[in-house]
């Protein structure tokens, strides 16, 4: 018998207290942040779903693995066993650790790129843009055109472009250092890549003499997909598939602060022993030693246990089975959300919902206010704010507007869902008095994490 219920694959043992506060607290809370969710304190956040890195809640294993931390600056024993979990899953010949994925993407870039190269990709994330466009790079987002609407249900919405990666790779020849896959496709709703989409894109590459990376933060929910969902994995194991997506690269960046359900710490693997080496001096130059890369002795330990407890079955199928259960109660209210819901998060998609605000009066900014105003939820917008500057310094409409509620690894309860539900379905029956918001004050680089904002009307 299959029974329906939701069940935690663990038991709790230490419980954190949240605090309530009331909405004419978070009205005054909004204001001094600067409408901005980022700038909250965390103690006035009831349930926090602003991102899932590092955030989660680590396992007695993690707890107990931390009490081995070897603190030597180099060559501790920790580092030994953080470097074998991870080549176990990727293979790959070189794990050079860092404090979390965006330095491993701001390593591997600086020693890639030049001025006008291009890097291609089914969608780049924030910081993976950032870290592009720093180099004076392009960061070239080319996901298959399903990727873009998010009302339509397909399996694999976060593949990439294998048409428009080949025609980059032609037309800018000597240009494109690397191509990436980003699994699961975070910008585009958190959706899953084929395992076929991974092998065709990496022959391309080959054929191009193009290099191969994944951006695997979240390669176990990813995984997880390929098994539930593409012909001919259903009676492989979580590990085997995420071998098989790792055998296709060169190489990957990882932030252990998703799927290595640590609380900080990443990685960049590769294999090609020259560039291993420039990228270790580099990473000597601001992260430390090799055998540390930033990091404490107890969180390598931590990452070691965190990587094999990703792929139980049990967890990835409690993991992705909770982020269903919201969308499934949404969907059904007719609160228009990116279909099929993501691994990791829910993503309300605030054009459709919000008609009303145009975009620019950032409607998916707006509407995450309104979640937290009215329900102490605190989300975060993936639309005009995160990627509509351009490096030229000119504004650009995003493709989508989206409000992603990102679930932490372990650390809320069905209840907790239930509630979540009952807030959007609120703000959803009172979503004609939601308004825009402008931009006060920013930055040039990654405004959304620090931009003030105010209200329209």
């Amino acid at each position: 018998m299959q029974f329906k219920t939701i069940i935690e694959p663990f038991r709790i043992k230490t419980v954190e207290p949240i605090r309530q506060t009331t909405r004419e607290e978070r009205e005054r809370l909004l204001g001094e942040a600067g409408y901005n969710l980022f700038l909250l304190r965390a103690e006035d956040v009831l349930i926090d779903l602003l991102t899932d890195s590092g955030t989660g809640a680590m396992s007695s294993g993690q707890w107990a693995g931390m009490m081995l931390g070897d603190e030597s600056y180099a060559g501790a024993k920790s580092f030994y066993k953080f470097e074998a979990a991870a080549q176990r899953i990727t293979n790959f010949k070189h794990i050079i650790p860092t404090h979390q994925g965006r330095a491993a993407e701001r390593i591997l870039f600086g020693s890639l790129l030049k001025p006008g190269d291009i890097v291609a990709n089914n969608t780049h994330f924030d910081t993976t843009r950032a870290n592009v466009e720093y180099r004076e790079a392009t960061a070239l987002d080319i996901p298959v055109s399903e990727g873009r609407d998010p009302s339509r249900v397909l399996p694999f919405k976060g593949n990439i472009d294998l048409d428009a990666l080949e025609r980059t790779l032609t037309d800018h020849a000597g240009h494109v250092p690397l191509a990436m896959i980003t699994v699961t496709n975070n910008s585009g709703g958190g959706q899953p890549v084929s395992m076929a989409n991974i092998r065709a894109a990496s022959a391309i590459c080959r054929r191009h003499g193009v290099l191969f990376f994944l951006d695997a933060c979240r390669f176990a929910e990813n995984a997880w997909f390929i098994k539930t969902r593409e012909e001919g994995y259903a009676d492989k194991t979580p590990l085997e598939i995420a071998q098989e997506m790792f055998s296709y690269a060169d190489g990957c960046t990882m932030s252990a602060k998703k799927d290595g359900m640590a609380n900080i710490g990443g990685f960049l693997a590769l294999n090609d022993d020259a560039l291993a080496e420039k990228c270790r001096n580099m990473l000597i130059l601001t992260e430390g030693f090799p055998t540390y890369g930033g990091l404490a002795g107890y969180d390598l330990e931590a990452i070691a246990v965190g990587l094999e407890e990703v792929l139980h079955e049990d967890y990835l199928q409690y993991r992705i089975r909770s982020v269903a259960y919201l969308g499934d109660i949404l969907t059904a209210n007719g609160v228009p959300i990116v279909r099929p819901p993501g691994g990791h998060a829910i993503y309300i998609d605030a054009l459709a919902m919000l008609p009303h605000v145009p975009q620019s009066q950032y409607p998916a900014w707006a509407l995450s206010l309104a979640l937290y105003l009215e329900g102490g939820i605190r989300s975060v917008e993936i639309g005009s704010v995160m990627f509509g500057r351009q490096p030229d310094g000119s504004e650009k409409p995003a493709a989508m507007e989206l409000v992603r509620m990102a679930f932490p690894r372990r650390v809320y309860t069905q209840s907790h869902v239930d509630y979540l539900a009952e807030v959007i379905l609120y703000v959803n029956g009172m979503k004609e008095s939601i308004r825009g918001v402008r931009m006060v004050s920013a930055p040039e680089t990654l405004r959304h994490f620090t931009a003030r904002m105010e209200m329209v009307g």
